[in-house]
């Protein structure tokens, strides 16, 4: 069994506290190699590098 709450919450008060509850934009910057904007610290889809280095194979 789970805690009953002593009171009723209002519907003002229960999407106040979900308010801040959102997703962000994801932060993305620019490949050191083909200048393609890339998620930070992971292999680049466009060119397949990672700190300046092939990675990966990627077929034209």
């Amino acid at each position: 069994m789970s805690i009953c709450p002593k009171n009723k919450s209002s519907k003002a008060r229960r999407d106040s506290r979900r308010a801040n509850w959102k997703m962000s934009a994801p932060n993305l910057v620019k490949c050191s190699k083909c200048g393609e904007l890339m998620m930070p610290h992971r292999v680049c889809k466009a060119c397949g590098s990672y700190n300046k280095r092939e990675i990966v194979k990627v077929e034209a």
